[in-house]
């Protein structure tokens, strides 16, 4: 996990260095940056209303050029950055889209349950005409669709009832709009009363209900009385222009952030004086003016803080985001982090996928289960301090330059998903070529997709036949290990039936040391050392047979005979080596003789002990056990499960099965 969001944050640091990047190219080429001010004189008319129409201001009566400059200038500065986006704007408002509402249901559910949104629904009575026709109304969804306000229509054919309830005897226009200034508040539903069915003369109507809402001050008394009030709204923004209503951006935006932010338009148009905004700090019309308890912000000045309402969205979400948000940015973040598996996990396609699929599906499960406690945190009237401190630190932290950078640059990346998605894809290739060149020089060996695929069906028949067998690896500290597993395992599966596929990785967990010198136990000692019991034909015949090779017939039977009398349970060592470390582990039985290869242990090799305190050869009992006999040779103990203390032993398998 935390090598994934190392990659994800190394990723981050290459889309912020790739935009600086693309800056510099622009600069170099063209001389112009994104924060450059563009002069209105220099542009076309066609540019113009094109800034205007992403602004959202009419300019139907309008027809000279001088005129359209003039309302470009009133309504606010623009930057290199806001021409290129209202450009690539028109663009994308030619793919809008209109709903198409199927009964009441569906208009409920997206028209009236809407609290934060704007909608446009275009209503046909049953047997007429519609009253827009459709060439001004693809017009209409493509200029309200920059302003994050959706379209649909509802054709009362396909529920009469509904439309008799509610009085569409005719064909109309239906515009819905939050009703309270509180967030999740009531809607309500206003009907095109015009006769004019042009799109200006609709949009005009629009952004008057939408502007309606905005809190609008016309004197400076006014506006002293509303600068030193204070309220529920911690963040205020502060409109001074000279203009007959606000841009259309500004009121969709004040029901977008409905119950979080206050908009207010201070229209300065007929105003004698203003020295009253010199006071408070205003030197330039118009202005953009951000109020916080922290202090005021002159929004504008940064990079990417644009007059549009993507940009303005995004500057105000970072300021005072809802729950949702956050939980969206968590949800973008975790699955961004867990696609980097496809590219970490190295070997067959097949086994990519499978661990992709199940790392999105475990991420995901832990994102939902972790929000459930802290949305029920946040219900708690006793942190409503800790949330103002959060939302302080949020607004300190997100006035800041590096902040303007990361949200410009999210708006940029946004707007052009291929590029984003490129440039991960791209990262996610060079982590798999360095993943790949890693496993090379420690000469692993990926295996192809019918191996893979032909591993995990032995894991999961493993599992799903022997699952004792399967989870009790080696070392395992439990009060399980008292209970006969191995016992019950016995009898639902005898030996005539496939045998459990143990995983070795316990294997790497034997303890091991170094041979110091001969111990032998005096007799004493030997006569004094509890006797193990014998191992008998009435083991199992399959795992005898196999060892009967490597014991030279029949001495497997004498081992445990001659073991017990050679060996005798080690309490503390007698001596310690040279370098202070133990001459013999105090668990393991102090024995000569390897009784798999029936050779004496030469001083410096290397020993193995298991669980139940036989000592081998590594290589011997290693090879032994690899082999698919996951027991002691001596004493048939399973080599993957702990030994229970001395008084406690459960019957040996051998035993059981017999």
């Amino acid at each position: 996990m935390w090598l994934k969001l190392f990659f994800l944050l190394l990723y981050f640091l290459v889309l912020f260095v790739l935009a600086r990047f693309f800056e510099a190219i622009v600069w170099y080429e063209t001389g112009i940056l994104a924060t450059q001010l563009v002069d209105p004189v220099a542009l076309s008319f066609k540019k113009l209303k094109t800034i205007l129409e992403c602004r959202g201001l009419g300019y139907s009566g309008l027809p000279e050029k001088k005129d359209v400059r003039e309302l470009v200038e009133k309504s606010g500065d623009l930057m290199e950055g806001e021409l290129y986006s209202a450009l690539k704007e028109e663009e994308a408002s030619e793919s809008a889209s209109s709903t198409n509402f199927s009964g009441e249901m569906h208009f409920y559910e997206l028209v009236e349950d809407t609290k934060d949104g704007i909608w446009l629904v275009q209503v046909i009575a049953s047997d007429r005409s519609p009253l827009v026709g459709k060439v001004h109304w693809e017009k209409m969804v493509k200029k309200v669709s920059r302003f994050g306000i959706r379209t649909g229509t509802f054709n009362c054919s396909s529920d009469p009832r509904y439309c008799r309830r509610r009085g569409w005897i005719r064909s109309t226009l239906i515009m819905s709009v939050p009703q309270t200034s509180t967030s999740k508040g009531k809607v309500m539903l206003k009907e095109y009363s015009g006769r004019k069915m042009e799109t200006e003369h609709i949009f005009k109507w629009i952004t008057a209900h939408a502007a309606s809402r905005i809190k609008t001050i016309y004197n400076a008394e006014h506006l002293r009385e509303e600068w030193n009030r204070s309220d529920q709204y911690w963040v205020k923004i502060y409109l001074f222009a000279s203009l007959d209503q606000p841009p259309a951006f500004f009121s969709a935006l004040s029901i977008k952030f409905t119950g979080r932010v206050e908009f207010i338009f201070v229209n300065v148009e007929s105003w004698p004086n203003r020295s009253s905004m010199t006071e408070l700090g205003i030197h330039s019309m118009p202005s953009y003016i951000l109020r916080t308890p922290e202090g005021i912000y002159r929004y504008g000045n940064n990079t990417g803080e644009f007059l549009s309402l993507r940009a303005m969205d995004s500057f105000l979400r970072s300021l005072q985001p809802e729950v949702n948000d956050l939980f969206v940015l968590s949800l973008v973040l975790v699955n961004l982090m867990a696609w980097m598996d496809l590219f970490i996990t190295q070997g067959a396609t097949i086994k990519r996928f499978v661990v992709l699929i199940s790392t999105l599906g475990t991420y995901n499960s832990l994102l939902i289960i972790s929000w459930l406690p802290v949305l029920g945190f946040l219900q708690l009237p006793y942190l409503d301090s800790f949330y103002e401190y959060s939302l302080k630190l949020l607004r300190y932290s997100n006035t800041t330059t590096l902040a303007s950078w990361v949200r410009a640059d999210w708006v940029f990346y946004s707007s052009h998903p291929a590029l984003f998605l490129g440039t991960y894809l791209g990262h996610g290739l060079l982590i798999d070529y360095f993943e790949k060149k890693r496993r090379r020089q420690h000469h692993a060996e990926e295996p192809n997709n019918l191996e893979w695929l032909s591993s995990l069906w032995d894991w999961y028949t493993s599992y799903l036949f022997h699952p004792i067998a399967s989870f009790q690896n080696f070392p395992v500290d439990s009060d399980w290990d008292e209970d006969p597993d191995l016992f019950l395992e016995r009898l639902a599966f005898p030996d005539l039936w496939l045998h459990p596929l143990i995983p070795t990785d316990y294997i790497k967990h034997l303890p091991t040391w170094r041979f110091r010198g001969p111990d032998v136990p005096s007799e004493e000692d030997a006569s004094e050392a509890p006797r193990e019991p014998d191992d008998d034909s009435d083991g199992e015949g399959g795992e005898t047979e196999a060892a009967g090779p490597a014991m030279e017939g029949g001495r497997l039977q004498d081992g445990p005979r001659s073991c017990a009398d050679r060996c005798r349970r080690a309490g503390p060592p007698e001596g310690a080596a040279e370098d202070g470390e133990p001459a013999w582990p105090a668990d393991m039985l102090r024995c000569t003789e390897c009784v798999v290869c029936l050779e004496n242990f030469d001083r410096g090799c290397l020993l193995t002990g298991l669980p139940c305190g036989h000592v081998f050869h590594q290589n011997c009992i290693v090879m032994w056990l690899a082999g698919g006999r996951h027991c002691c040779p001596v004493c048939r103990w399973p080599s993957y499960k702990k030994q229970p203390p001395r008084g406690r032993r459960p019957p040996p398998s051998s035993d059981a099965a017999s």
